[in-house]
């Protein structure tokens, strides 16, 4: 493994621990109500239209089949709650892989090492993805044993397709904050574009059913390519997954060309 990626991963420790075990802990604590759910469908279903307003129930993926365990896994786990928190972590991951090192003069010493710049940002990314893809693993066999424990009847095909195509969602968001700051070196810039974009994208796409202007705007964020092909269902949506990693590559691309032509603030 090349240095400045081992490097870069040793920074992330702390906070890829720490976002793995509130991941994983968030997702324990809601699929241990699923039995309850699924005993008791009518009731659930019912408090479920009751509890939520119409538009909170499409933020939530409108709660179909909220009892059984595909659609309880898509309302709780993939359609907003765990998507979200794993979002925020690609976030600050890719914001500390140079904005934020650059804005507190760390960058520097790490800029003087004996690796031009496309391959700084190059192995900053690819720390970045290893990182992301770790959380993605660890989250993995962590819901499909405890799926399996309550007799969520959800294949571990379908469940590995909806997180492949959780963690191409997650790092896209990654790495457009690694290629806001790696262009500015402003972490707070690269914040608020990623957080802005990832709102906007989410309700673009959560309410696209309802109105074409949004299904249009939908089809402008990775949102509409991550929930589109419903992995759950239908299995890995290839030509979605293609989209989004697309999508990230042309950010890591621009990442590394603007890096490489600025004059690092250090």
């Amino acid at each position: 493994m090349p240095m400045l990626v081992r490097k870069t991963l040793r920074e992330y420790r702390r906070a890829l621990i720490g976002w793995t075990i509130g991941i994983c802990t968030f997702i324990g604590l809601y699929v241990s109500f699923f039995p309850q759910m699924r005993d008791n469908p009518d009731f659930y279903s019912q408090a479920a239209l009751a509890k939520y307003p119409e538009g909170v129930r499409k933020l939530m993926g409108g709660l179909e089949n909220f009892t059984s365990g595909a659609g309880f896994l898509q309302a709780v786990v993939y359609q907003l709650f765990v998507p979200l928190l794993f979002i925020m972590c690609a976030v600050i991951l890719g914001n500390k892989a140079i904005a934020a090192p650059e804005e507190s003069g760390t960058l520097e010493l790490t800029v003087t090492l004996p690796v031009d710049r496309k391959r700084l940002v190059l192995e900053r990314f690819a720390a970045l993805a290893a990182g992301l893809l770790a959380v993605a693993v660890v989250s993995l066999t962590v819901l499909t044993v405890l799926a399996a424990a309550v007799d969520m009847d959800v294949p571990f095909g379908r469940i590995l397709a909806a997180h492949i195509a959780l963690y191409l969602l997650v790092l896209f968001f990654g790495t457009l904050a690694l290629t806001v700051g790696a262009a500015t070196g402003n972490k707070g810039l690269a914040m608020g574009v990623a957080g802005a974009y990832a709102v906007a994208g989410y309700v673009f796409t959560a309410l696209s059913r309802d109105s074409q202007v949004m299904d249009v705007l939908s089809r402008l964020t990775p949102f509409h390519y991550y929930s589109e092909g419903n992995p759950l269902v239908n299995g890995l949506p290839v030509g979605d997954c293609l989209v989004l990693l697309a999508g990230t590559a042309v950010l890591a691309l621009t990442a590394v060309l603007s890096f490489d032509r600025r004059d690092v603030g250090v």
